[in-house]
């Protein structure tokens, strides 16, 4: 899959994960109203968020995919972290908000939802969409992670891809709370109590609470500026290492510079007898290695150093921590 139609993916699933999100935050709305059930309401509340999450996650692609210029020399990648970064922090946290209150509130006064029927139906019918959208997320999920030849749960951890993983996440607890509501109005339904109605509002809150912070804390660290994994340094370090004129590879620094765009910058000690003509060609060389490897690979900069006494000839890997100790065999998106 090309880095193109890797782009074009991720546009689609955000924008079929949306229109399925409004579809059902309409129907649940209707049905909490007429149910006055606290889970359907929160429901509501999350689907809400959900697709005002995708809006803003479309724009995150939109604005990160600009070109760059010569105010932005790397482009725009980093902005799309901000607005994924925004949507985590204003629409789960803001559902999250609305559904645990609720929540709250109906155990306190334990006021009588009314007719289950429509919000049954509602439920049905939305676990049937909401699992239509998780099939394709999850489908794009296991398409990148096996052109990262890594598992999909690593590449859902360590990806700069951040509005995969969203959908991913949002749609997963999408159905986890669609069984909590599910099992909130049963119990009601079943005992006349609406303490069961109630808790199942404050969970469904606290579960997105819980995916609001892995994504804004996935989101912090790709704007601080994240390297990628430790597998992929060292493959990239083994192809700079491996050019005719280089001696050793004294300093290796990768950065993310967005979703699809991976910055590499080394301190390359060549053989005292290259001459000027053949490190240009092997630093030609090194580009047209790297990016034919790794397409995400933007840019490339090599910067020629002196060899030190009583080098060893061995190459030195600095300004790296791995982000956990399975890195090394996490995906290159780190």
């Amino acid at each position: 899959m090309s880095e193109a139609e890797v782009k074009t993916e991720s546009v689609v699933t955000v924008v079929v994960a949306g229109a399925a999100n409004l579809a059902i935050g309409v129907a649940k709305l209707v049905a909490g109203l007429i149910s006055g059930s606290a889970a359907m309401l929160s429901e509501a509340a999350h689907s809400v968020a959900d697709t005002t999450t995708e809006a803003l996650l479309y724009l995150a692609l939109r604005r990160g995919a600009r070109p760059a210029d010569t105010r932005h020399p790397f482009g725009y990648g980093k902005e799309s972290y901000v607005w994924a970064f925004l949507a985590a922090l204003f629409t789960f946290v803001a559902g999250a908000g609305f559904a645990i209150t609720h929540g709250v509130t109906t155990i306190l006064v334990h006021k009588h939802t009314g007719d289950y029927r429509v919000s049954y139906i509602v439920l049905a019918i939305s676990f049937v969409i909401e699992s239509i959208s998780l099939a394709r997320a999850a489908r794009q999920v296991r398409a990148e992670s096996r052109r990262w030849r890594t598992t999909p749960h690593r590449f859902l951890r360590l990806t700069a891809d951040t509005t995969v993983k969203a959908v991913f996440l949002e749609d997963c607890a999408a159905l986890i709370g669609l069984l909590l509501a599910g099992i909130g109005l049963g119990l009601s339904h079943l005992t006349g109590d609406e303490l069961y109605d109630g808790i199942a509002s404050i969970l469904i809150g606290v579960l997105l609470l819980a995916v609001a912070t892995i994504l804004a804390r996935s989101n912090v660290s790709l704007l601080v500026g994240r390297a990628v994994s430790e597998r992929v340094h060292r493959e990239i370090e083994r192809e700079l290492a491996g050019l005719p004129t280089v001696n050793r590879i004294d300093t290796l620094m990768t950065m993310l510079l967005g979703p699809k765009d991976i910055l590499v910058a080394a301190k390359v000690d060549f053989h005292n007898e290259a001459t000027g003509a053949d490190i240009e060609a092997d630093a030609e060389e090194a580009e047209r290695r790297l990016t034919e490897r790794y397409p995400e690979v933007g840019y490339v900069f090599l910067d020629p150093t002196h060899s030190m006494p009583g080098s060893t000839g061995q190459a030195r890997r600095t300004q790296h921590e791995p982000d956990h100790p399975t890195d090394q065999e996490a995906t290159g998106q780190s």
